[in-house]
């Protein structure tokens, strides 16, 4: 089959097609996948410069979400059957293959069957940025009914599924973005308020938005002083959700202090780097209620842009920039 190895870590030069065997299931309970796209996600891209995780495997294939056609079962599973259209999040981060391929094993209980009304490329392009989004703004954040959120970086692939999931929660959103194409787009996503960066200061707008009180909830997806900043646009007593690893200066954590926020974080690859069985499970309950909020139509992921699979390096180097909307994917089939 053709799949796309990390050789090495670097630049996205490393990556590189070959031809490997197909691989066999590895158990009773695991499935053969035949892979018609994989998303693309940022961690990938971090475990490619940095090999993080399992240095010690190499060479690896990269990739933790993916849709296909379930291929083959072992002899107990039951969740699904060959023929079956399934999506799912997945490894890829040096343990095991991930979804940079034209095949993939994966256990039946992480697979979750794929919404009709979804392209493959879509669901895809779903896996990580929902169960990120989920656990960022309803299960950390605690969102409730009409409560006020600023979601950084509204039109990336995890912000533009946040917008989308705060609406369905009744939230009021405002949105950072980098230029009017992107504000548009947030705001027909459901965003109230767009605030764009390059030309506001995101803290006096949402203060302002908010009647001097900030936001109850700010979900951050791009740390550094974009984080540190966003203590000074909560309100009291609120809560800030981080998906990246930032220290802040003195001046920002006593804003912090003195504001009793709640600080939290992020990382949806924990559960299966460190293998917890019943986290994982519960991410794929997140993704089989958000396969419903899709089918319904309730929720649309938007997938900026499709490559060949032996264009990842390509991919790599657009997610890089931090400027794409919606979600880039690879198309195997």
């Amino acid at each position: 089959m053709r799949a796309v190895l990390m050789n090495a870590p670097g630049e996205p030069d490393v990556l590189a097609t070959a031809d490997i065997p197909i691989p066999a299931l590895i158990g009773p309970s695991s499935v053969l996948v035949k892979l018609h796209a994989a998303g693309v996600n940022p961690i990938d891209t971090k475990v490619r410069k940095l090999n993080m995780y399992y240095p010690d495997k190499l060479p690896s294939i990269l990739g933790c979400d993916g849709a296909g056609v379930v291929e083959a079962v072992g002899s107990s599973v039951t969740r699904v059957c060959p023929g079956d259209e399934v999506f799912f999040f997945n490894n890829g981060l040096g343990g095991a293959p991930g979804t940079y391929a034209e095949y993939t094993v994966v256990q039946e209980d992480y697979l979750v069957l794929k919404p009709g009304n979804l392209s493959m490329l879509e669901a895809a392009g779903i896996p990580l940025a929902l169960i990120t989004a989920w656990e960022a703004l309803v299960n950390r954040g605690d969102l409730r009914d009409g409560q006020s959120t600023l979601i950084h970086a509204g039109a990336g692939g995890v912000g533009h599924i946040a917008i989308q999931l705060a609406c369905y929660f009744n939230a009021r959103i405002a949105t950072t973005v980098s230029n009017s194409l992107k504000a548009e787009f947030v705001r027909s996503l459901g965003a109230e308020l767009a605030i764009d960066y390059s030309r506001q200061d995101f803290v006096e707008a949402a203060l302002n938005w908010t009647d001097g009180l900030g936001v109850r909830l700010v979900m951050d997806t791009v740390g550094g002083e974009t984080f540190c900043r966003s203590f000074a646009a909560t309100r009291l007593y609120g809560r800030v959700i981080t998906l990246l690893s930032t220290s802040c200066d003195i001046q920002h954590t006593n804003t912090a202090r003195l504001r009793n926020l709640c600080i939290g974080y992020v990382q949806m690859a924990a559960p299966l780097y460190f293998g917890l069985h019943p986290a994982r499970v519960m991410q794929t309950r997140i993704l089989e209620r958000g396969a419903k909020l899709f089918e319904q139509g309730i929720l649309k992921v938007h997938i900026g842009l499709a490559l060949p699979l032996e264009k990842a390096a390509e991919a790599h180097r657009l997610i890089e920039t931090g400027h794409t909307t919606g979600k880039i994917v690879l198309q195997i089939v």
